[in-house]
């Protein structure tokens, strides 16, 4: 159970109620999850946040797909169970299978433990090696 109950959807109005409209008809939802109202606690927050996932979720040219990886990527390094959650779901309802997702886990695991190895030693990037072709 979390800390404060957010904005009950039945009872919303003026701009959260459009926000909460706007978030379900935008991203299929048949109601909104519990983070979104939490924030419409503060509806200038839950304004901008919005904003922002638009921007960075529906804009640019990278696949929302691709997108959701990378989020699940970061929820599961900052072990957010909410998120985990919530991006392994959409990415599941996407065609993830378990095999993309042991290769996501193999990848955050070697970036994980290589980043702790050099991090702890404070090593330096050297620079690429030379590979056999530019030495010729």
């Amino acid at each position: 159970m979390g800390l404060i109950e957010g904005v009950d959807e039945a009872t919303a109005t003026g701009e959260v109620r459009a926000l909460f409209e706007e978030m379900k008809r935008v991203r299929g939802w048949d109601r909104v999850p519990v983070m979104w109202r939490i924030m419409a606690l503060r509806p200038a927050y839950l304004r901008a946040t919005w904003e922002k996932y638009k921007a960075v979720m529906l804009e640019g040219s990278m696949d929302l797909r691709t997108k959701e990886m990378l989020a699940l990527t970061v929820s599961m390094v900052n072990r957010c169970s909410y998120c985990i959650d919530s991006h392994s779901l959409a990415l599941r309802k996407m065609g993830m299978t378990d095999a993309e997702l042991m290769e996501m886990m193999g990848v955050i695991d070697f970036f994980s433990s290589t980043n702790a190895l050099t991090s702890a030693l404070k090593l330096e990037f050297d620079g690429p090696p030379t590979t056999a072709a530019a030495r010729s």
